[in-house]
């Protein structure tokens, strides 16, 4: 298997190439030269497997030779020993056709965990092999840091330095990353929003001789390893009702658009998903293009779900290339426009294609406080602000025709305590190993919204740790 550029002009490079490269050095992002595709045959052979098993075998076609399979099963067992729950990512009923699949079940309590884990280990086995060491450079909306600082702490071959808007993530996930004191990891909280620690992090990648001399590599979604390893749990959620002789639809609570991909990237790989629903907050520049072809940036708002408080969603570039027939020049020239004028063109046949699919739905903090309530008082489920929107998404979007929806929840509710308070009246409570979390020493740097001062912090990170 080999990995291409959405822009056409980086060098085309194998599985492992691809994890330790992150970002392409022309800008654009990793993706298959070809699709792999499973038979109905090969689905039904994956029902009943245990999570770990599954895994091995749906990323196992991306690895390609790269990591051989023997390797990948260990890792995947690895990896997903220590979630609290034994099914991994377990499917709860809610309503008549409406499902939540658990996805925070792993040590930080969001879905990123369910990719991280994996991530973790696949770079130690890769770096090992290669007697390389690399500097992971990361944004963070809330969730995706705490998952990397997890999976990367103490690990001998990477440094890690993570991106988080200063003031925009709760009180949880912040301690989450910034009360982990292994000497190879640091924290930086950044002056500005969360797209303004996603450009930093690309300005780093784009900076050659900064890239060169930090070894930079990147664990956010702009890795396609990240969204190898987050395939899985779509396919099991399908085979658990019906796939592939019954047709699944999905809603995902969505910010930077890799979580939804996966269960596009599913689709293409043969798995039959009738519709894809994108659950945005205030900050809905996703439903705004798929209702009306309108992908044009406003500022970012704060809001209840702060891991959805994102406009330019990085991931979208992967799916661009393919609406417009993986054309290299017309993606390039479409992400340029965008960075140049806030607004994205893309051609309406395009535009088109992703409506048969996708379908947008948006849920301001009011609505997404009266679904808590309404969940929680219908059903005694507690869902977390981002998961509570992906489940109106589903209630409000359904697909019809007995096919199930089920709604992705991809954080767990006790991140989010003062939401969950004014919601229901309920503190959900950290689980046992997170309880002394308030009482933690944190250790972060506070840094302005600009490169020069970023890089500095990043290199002094890296020179600590080397010393």
């Amino acid at each position: 298997m080999h990995y291409i550029s959405t822009r056409g002009q980086a060098p085309v490079r194998d599985f492992a190439g691809a994890l330790l490269a992150g970002l392409a050095e022309d800008g654009g992002l990793y993706v298959p030269e070809t699709w792999p595709h499973f038979s109905p045959a090969d689905w039904r052979a994956m029902r009943g497997l245990p999570y770990a098993e599954l895994a091995a075998r749906v990323i196992q076609p991306f690895a390609g030779g790269a990591i051989p399979f023997g390797v990948l099963r260990r890792l995947c067992h690895e990896a997903y020993a220590g979630f609290g729950h034994p099914a991994v990512a377990p499917l709860v009923q809610l309503d008549a056709g409406l499902w939540v699949q658990e996805l925070f079940h792993g040590p930080t309590l969001a879905f990123k965990d369910m990719a991280m884990q994996l991530l973790g280990r696949l770079f130690d086995h890769v770096l090992t092999e290669r007697g390389e060491h690399v500097t992971i450079v990361g944004a963070t909306s809330g969730d995706t840091g705490s998952a990397a600082i997890e999976a990367f702490a103490g690990r001998e071959r990477v440094d890690i330095a993570i991106l988080h808007p200063h003031g925009r993530t709760s009180e949880v996930q912040r301690r989450q990353m910034t009360t982990v004191l292994a000497p190879n990891v640091g924290n930086i909280a950044v002056e500005g929003n969360f797209d303004d620690c996603q450009d930093l992090v690309k300005a780093m990648f784009a900076d050659v001789p900064f890239r060169g001399e930090m070894h930079l590599s990147a664990v956010n979604s702009i890795n396609w390893a990240r969204i190898a390893a987050q395939i899985p749990y779509y396919v099991a959620a399908a085979l658990c009702l019906g796939a592939p002789d019954r047709e699944v639809a999905f809603a995902v609570p969505t910010g930077n658009f890799g979580n939804v991909l996966a269960a596009w990237a599913a689709r293409r790989m043969g798995l039959p998903v009738a519709r894809l629903v994108v659950g945005s907050n205030r900050n809905d520049i996703l439903a705004r293009f798929l209702a009306a072809n309108d992908m044009s940036v406003r500022d970012v708002e704060p809001s209840l779900s702060p891991s959805m408080d994102i406009q330019v969603s990085s991931n979208f570039e992967r799916l661009l290339f393919e609406l417009l027939d993986r054309d290299p020049e017309a993606t390039a020239a479409a992400m340029r426009g965008f960075r140049e004028s806030g607004r994205m063109a893309v051609p309406e046949g395009a535009w088109l294609r992703a409506t048969r699919l996708f379908h947008g739905f948006s849920c301001d903090d009011a609505a997404t406080e009266a679904e808590i309530r309404r969940l929680h008082g219908a059903t005694g489920y507690l869902a977390d602000p981002h998961s509570a929107i992906g489940i109106a998404a589903g209630r409000a979007l359904p697909c019809g025709h007995g096919v199930p929806m089920v709604a992705v929840a991809t954080a767990h509710p006790a991140k989010f305590p003062e939401a969950m308070m004014r919601a229901t009246g309920i503190t959900p409570p950290l689980p046992p190993r997170l309880a002394d979390l308030y009482d933690r020493e944190e250790r972060y740097t506070l840094a302005p919204n600009d490169l020069a001062a970023i890089e500095a912090r990043v290199r002094a990170i890296a020179q600590r740790n080397a010393a």
